[in-house]
């Protein structure tokens, strides 16, 4: 079982988020980052998490809860032109 729970990072994420800033609605948009940051970690980026686990993707889902890293609004129609 994955801890923290994808809810918990949902609510711990928008907490962190301006009231500007558009909350996350969708367990997706965090599966997503997760996974590209794992990607990074096993391309040889350094851990941001307090905790080194043994897999990448704990280590992601980690640095997401403890705010080491955020996720941001990517507008598709910049990729476009």
């Amino acid at each position: 079982m994955l801890h923290p729970s994808y809810t918990d990072l949902m609510t711990t994420i928008n907490d962190r988020m301006s009231s500007d800033e558009e909350k996350l609605k969708s367990r997706y948009s965090i599966v997503v980052a997760s996974a590209k940051r794992a990607r990074e970690i096993i391309g040889g980026d350094e851990v941001l998490s307090s905790n080194n686990y043994t897999k990448p993707l704990s280590n992601a889902v980690n640095e997401l809860y403890e705010g080491k890293i955020d996720i941001v609004a990517h507008d598709i129609a910049e990729d476009d032109q």
